[in-house]
């Protein structure tokens, strides 16, 4: 089992990310373009993921971000 150096357990929302800023926390954020690297990431205890519509040009082709779906980026 992974220890994190924070023992802050509280769930991570908006409003906690609000007030990590205002007290001058660090704030832990990576991008995940696919479900697979969510998980990898979800499990590695990040307060954020940033979700990445640029998987539509980097791992689906498309020219620009607008073809991506959620539907698409989950399977």
């Amino acid at each position: 089992m992974a220890q994190y150096l924070c023992t802050d357990t509280r769930k991570v929302t908006t409003l906690r990310l609000i007030e990590m800023k205002k007290n001058g926390e660090k704030i832990s954020m990576l991008t995940a373009y696919d479900y697979t690297t969510a998980k990898i990431l979800d499990g590695a205890g990040l307060d954020a993921i940033l979700v990445g519509d640029s998987a539509s040009n980097v791992m689906a082709g498309y020219t620009t971000t607008v073809p991506m779906t959620l539907d698409k980026m989950i399977t």
